[in-house]
């Protein structure tokens, strides 16, 4: 399917203004990074997580004030999924160091005074802290081990050059992605990493589909320069990345919308990765193969050994 049927837009004539501003973003997103650093939940930082249900629908600030009343002040309280389901995070400030039942059990009891009806307690969790900065350091490792896994597929099904362009892309990506977690102090959890990681894979595969045309049309098309025949394959894969984006688009922002606050910081990292992945594609990814030197000879398979050999005269 295409959305349009003839494109002939110059991409590459904006490649040195595109770069340079998403190089001043990444290096003022990764400042931020190192100065005010991130606001890790509780996956990350340990803490206790306490699910409990209502009998009637209730509001969150009447929670938050029951719980400062007895004692649990800078508790993160949300909806999990309707309003008579709850979800309280309290850091291990709040919380204290003791993961027994007797937290829960003061919570539950703190609750119950305050509501009307009749109030559940369905679960509650410990994250201790050596635990917190363990997933801290897996979560690092997942995304260095995921760069290394694209260098090389990319490396081997191409050439050495877009292995080069399709990493530095990601890289742009994740800082990007992070960043602005970092920037507007988001809660980055588990499920933010997790979000993190497909933007990974979704920019790697808008930039493999881009980078499989310019090799077809660098064997197919015998006249024109680089520049001429890397634009015309990315309009030629644009009704694609339009269609593709489009369409995930539209799932996560109904994700964002209505998956409510336990979903919101995991649907809004997929959003920022999905427009940001599809511009450093072709911005990013597909500039630096240019700028690397990509030409015709690089692509166009050598003849075999022997392929003239049986030729007579």
């Amino acid at each position: 399917m295409r959305l349009f049927k003839t494109l002939d837009i110059d991409f590459m004539g904006w490649r040195r203004p595109a770069v340079i501003a998403s190089v001043v973003i990444s290096v003022l997103l990764v400042g931020s990074m190192i100065v005010r650093g991130f606001d890790f939940g509780l996956d990350f930082t340990g803490g206790t997580v306490i699910e409990v249900g209502y009998e009637e629908p209730t509001e969150l600030a009447t929670v938050r004030e029951a719980l400062e009343g007895g004692g649990f002040s800078g508790a993160i309280v949300q909806y999990f999924g309707s309003r008579r389901d709850v979800v309280i995070r309290l850091p291990l400030q709040a919380a204290g160091q003791d993961p027994s039942a007797e937290l829960s059990d003061r919570v539950f009891r703190a609750l119950s005074a305050a509501s009307d009806g009749e109030v559940e307690l369905r679960r509650a969790e410990f994250v201790g802290p050596q635990v917190g900065e363990e997933l801290r350091e897996d979560g690092g490792l997942a995304m260095l081990f995921a760069l290394i896994g694209i260098l090389i597929y990319v490396a081997v099904r191409f050439e050495w050059r877009f292995a080069v362009g399709a990493v530095i892309a990601t890289i742009h990506d994740v800082v990007v992605t992070i960043g602005v977690f970092s920037v507007f102090q988001i809660e980055f959890n588990l499920a933010v990493l997790a979000a993190v990681l497909a933007v990974i894979g979704y920019s790697v595969n808008d930039t493999v589909v881009i980078f499989d045309r310019i090799r077809e049309n660098f064997r197919r098309i015998r006249k024109g320069t680089v520049i001429e025949i890397v634009n015309r394959s990315i309009n030629e894969t644009l009704s694609r990345t339009i269609i593709t984006g489009g369409t995930t688009l539209l799932v996560v922002l109904a994700l964002y919308i209505f998956g409510g606050e336990v979903l919101s910081g995991f649907s809004l990292a997929l959003i920022i990765g999905i427009l940001i992945g599809t511009y450093s594609s072709i911005y990013v990814a597909t500039a630096t193969v240019v700028w690397l030197g990509i030409s015709k000879a690089d692509l166009i398979p050598p003849p075999k050994e022997g392929a003239g050999a049986d030729a007579r005269p």
